[in-house]
């Protein structure tokens, strides 16, 4: 006898149907699992076996073998658990078939047969939609996140007998529903940090301000202590909100790496992600020997957050460098290659020094102008390029600090990005990859970014005094393009161009050679 149930296997931020082929004959009992499983799918035998019996069904007797098509494609995770359950039951006569053919059944269980959450969900059940299947079985945690999928009946089950249940009779559970708008809603009310905590630095909240409306990546570079932590984790607060399908994207990398909570259904706030500076390389990046997503694309669509920038390891910025240019990370191995987003807006901070302050010949405790330079050329020039505003942060007088007026709030800030950022998208409308200015490639950037005659001289005479590389060129006008539109501005003008270039100061400095 031989049956057949459809679950699915993640491969990068997609799914791949899996087909889970079951036959039972005569003979000695024995138990056969062959398509490349894994360890965690390899020990399914003894939860399946234990789940059954206290679900009041019973492990088929006799030769079985148990095959997951395609057989040529890795098997990973516990989410099979559950289909090669079913379709033992159905290749043993325990159920009703009628519905296996339009199902696609995913679920970890438990001993006692309750069905636990796995990752991952969500590129699986687009993939049932994209397969015209017309039901996705899942653990109850795990509704709220399939039922986000359009054109396909979600059913969640607390445990196997449930799912027994409704195999017999679909009217016992009702398809789970869930409300997009409010979802969204309800998740827009939850910042608790805000602009108007900072006190003074009115030229970096500013700076920051441009970085917001372009999407464009920043360093501040300060002083222990001059609020540059403070006001990075503040980014997201004045960002555009996630569109729909921008949470969907993002939400799909969190669904791979198990980071969507129990029971919920969409990422809608942009995500903030701030690693140590231990990060290894492969963390940072993603990789393994079953690819995963890393730091940068968990960031996706939201703000990575490199805090001691020269404290990270050398080799784990400089693999940063490719992403940040392709907003993608490509990772292949011998069986697979695999493609993650990482379209992110990058914030860094660090001292000046290794003692944290500026240069001072007056102090003679202090870090050496060598000393200073040395720690400062921890960072690459190629990668300082991919950095498109640099900004130097003071400490905070005390004057600032005791005042009682508040800063001006996220949401005040958070306004004029998005009406920045609206000007953007009906520029960009029907250019596939580009949402905003950062996102921009060199020849759209000469097509979009045009100057007039002043400013066009004063960025030649930047380009001749500091030495600036092509790259940062391309970075100046995309930054002024930015500031433009900040202004509503139609045209670039020469004090836009000019701010811009005031955004290059580690450049300006010279202090990376």
């Amino acid at each position: 006898m031989l049956s057949r149930v459809f679950c699915a296997s993640t491969i990068g931020v997609d799914a791949r149907l899996i087909e889970v082929e079951v036959n039972m004959s005569g003979g000695v009992p024995k138990y056969f699992l062959v398509g490349l499983p894994d360890r965690a799918v390899s020990e399914s035998k003894d939860r399946i076996d234990a789940a059954l019996k206290n679900a009041g069904a019973h492990f088929p007797r006799g030769k079985i073998t148990v095959n997951l098509a395609p057989a040529d494609l890795p098997k990973e995770g516990s989410a099979f658990d559950l289909p090669i359950a079913v379709s033992l039951l159905a290749v043993s006569g325990q159920i009703d078939t009628d519905k296996l053919e339009k199902s696609l059944i995913l679920g970890e269980l438990a001993l006692d047969g309750k069905l636990r959450p796995v990752k991952g969900v969500l590129p699986m059940a687009v993939e049932a939609r994209n397969r015209g299947l017309e039901y996705v079985l899942v653990p109850e945690k795990n509704g709220a996140e399939a039922a986000v999928v359009d054109g396909i009946r979600v059913i969640a089950f607390e445990d196997l007998k449930q799912v027994m249940e409704w195999l017999h009779d679909e009217n016992s559970l009702d398809p789970v529903q869930v409300d997009l708008k409010s979802i969204f809603r309800l998740n827009g009310q939850t910042e608790i940090l805000d602009f108007e905590d900072v006190r003074g630095q009115e030229n970096v909240k500013r700076a920051l301000e441009v970085a917001a409306a372009g999407g464009h990546n920043v360093i501040m570079v300060g002083p222990p202590g001059s609020g540059k932590t403070m006001m990075a984790r503040r980014i997201p607060t004045i960002l555009p909100p996630l569109t729909l399908d921008e949470a969907l994207e993002t939400t799909k990398i969190h669904s791979v790496a198990g980071l969507v909570e129990p029971g919920k259904s969409l990422v809608t706030n942009r995500p903030f992600r701030s690693p140590h500076h231990t990060v290894s390389d492969v963390a940072l990046v993603g990789g393994g020997s079953i690819p995963m997503p890393g730091e940068i694309s968990m960031a996706h669509n939201g703000v990575l957050f490199l805090d001691e920038l020269p404290e990270f390891k050398r080799s784990a910025l400089e693999v940063m460098r490719q992403p940040l240019e392709d907003g993608s990370v490509s990772i292949s191995r011998a069986r697979m290659s695999v493609n993650y987003p990482s379209r992110i807006m990058l914030v860094a901070s660090m001292n000046p020094s290794p003692t944290g302050d500026w240069y001072d010949p007056s102090d003679e405790h202090g870090s050496t102008n060598i000393q200073m330079q040395r720690y400062l050329s921890k960072i690459s020039g190629p990668l300082l390029d991919r950095i498109d505003l640099h900004v130097d942060v003071d400490k905070v007088g005390f004057d600032e600090l005791s005042a009682k007026s508040k800063g001006e709030s996220s949401a005040e800030i958070r306004e004029r990005v998005i009406e920045a950022r609206e000007i953007q998208s009906v520029r960009f409308m029907g250019m596939s990859g580009v949402y905003c200015n950062a996102q921009m490639n060199t020849k759209l950037a000469r097509k979009i970014c045009k100057i007039d005659q002043a400013g066009e001289t004063m960025l030649k005479k930047a380009m001749n005094s500091l030495g600036l590389s092509a790259r940062a060129f391309d970075r100046i006008l995309k930054v002024s393009r930015t500031i433009a539109d900040l202004d509503k501005s139609e045209g670039i003008q020469s004090h836009h161009i000019a701010e811009a270039i005031q955004y290059r100061s580690l450049d300006r400095e010279g202090w990376l050679g």
